[in-house]
């Protein structure tokens, strides 16, 4: 038996995510993803999946890590795009999480990346930030980066998310974020 015979095992574990969408619908964004960051709320399934979590947070702005791993690989033997795509999304679109009020949500409808240099476990930690652009009433737009330690770019990329209303079906205001 070779070392390419034997089988790698990875045990993923995640909290129930109705009690965080909950928590979501009755805070304002930045105040969940804070929770998020603080540990007062746990972080998405998909964060734990994928093994990437929330770092930083502050109004227009979100930042998320992730160790590059061998799980991560496509077959040509580099971490699969998605995974790249995946970060910026989150990013990006939790920079325009925290401009939401409590009740209001949002969801990406385009996302644009570009992926320039390979990611492998030697690239090191990774990290994903999205700054808001513009936050309208109904539509937001974002850019995003993700760039190792030493400040080399892999990836970059931009957003628009549609704002969805508050249950009262009134838009959110526009408030706290200026177009930069």
């Amino acid at each position: 038996m070779t070392a390419r015979d034997i089988a790698r095992v990875r045990t993923v574990a995640w909290d129930d995510p109705r009690p965080g969408a909950e928590a979501s619908a009755a805070m304002a964004g930045l105040d969940y993803l804070r929770a998020i960051v603080a540990g007062r709320l746990p972080a998405p399934p998909l964060a734990r999946v994928l093994g990437f979590a929330l770092a930083e947070v502050e109004s227009g702005r979100a930042v998320f890590e992730i160790q590059p791993m061998e799980f991560h690989y496509n077959p040509i033997g580099s971490v699969h795009g998605g995974v790249a795509c995946t970060l910026l999304d989150s990013a990006m679109g939790c920079a325009v999480h925290t401009t939401l009020p409590a009740g209001a949500g949002y969801t990406t409808a385009e996302l644009k990346v570009n992926l320039v240099r390979a990611i492998t476990t030697a690239t090191g930690l990774l990290r994903a930030e999205g700054r808001v652009i513009h936050r309208g009433k109904r539509i937001a737009t974002a850019e995003g980066f993700l760039r190792d330690g030493e400040g080399r770019l892999y990836a970059h990329g931009t957003t628009t998310c549609l704002i969805l209303p508050h249950a009262s079906g009134k838009a959110p205001p526009a408030e706290g974020v200026r177009d930069s």
